[in-house]
């Protein structure tokens, strides 16, 4: 494990947070967690994917959505450019499928909120750069 100073630490674990965030998986791919993070960023997408799908591109709208588009956000900071554009179109979704749109997008969020500690937690513990490689492949 190469020593660094406890600024440096920091700003890895800031890097990694951050990376996290922005696209679901990347801090795990920092880490050389690589097929953790493959694997989150399909779940993660995909569930925010079918929540549009199924409530339509309306159901993330800074202006109607309250907490929910707060819990939207966590997915990544891209979702705000999504939600911009709903709002200023005036886009507004009625019904049981806007409700489930707004709880699939939403739980993609707070999944991604989960995977964010997740990748800061095993960067704080050393997991990569003890390792040094990407895990072995077992069969």
């Amino acid at each position: 494990m190469p020593n660094r100073s406890g600024t440096d630490h920091t700003i890895f674990l800031l890097t990694v947070g951050a990376l996290a965030w922005i696209i679901p998986g990347a801090g795990h791919f920092m880490i050389k967690e690589k097929r953790r993070g493959a694997i989150i960023c399909v779940t993660i997408l995909s569930t925010f994917a079918i929540g549009l799908f199924v409530g339509s591109i309306a159901v993330v709208n800074p202006n109607a959505g309250g907490l929910w588009y707060i819990g939207q956000m966590l997915v990544s900071p891209l979702v705000a450019m999504v939600g911009q554009m709903t709002a200023s179109k005036g886009l507004v979704v009625y019904g049981r499928e806007s409700d489930i749109g707004q709880i699939y997008t939403t739980v993609a969020g707070l999944l991604n909120l989960l995977c964010v500690i997740s990748a800061v937690y095993m960067a704080h513990s050393g997991r990569g750069e003890i390792i040094g490689e990407e895990e072995e492949d077992v069969q």
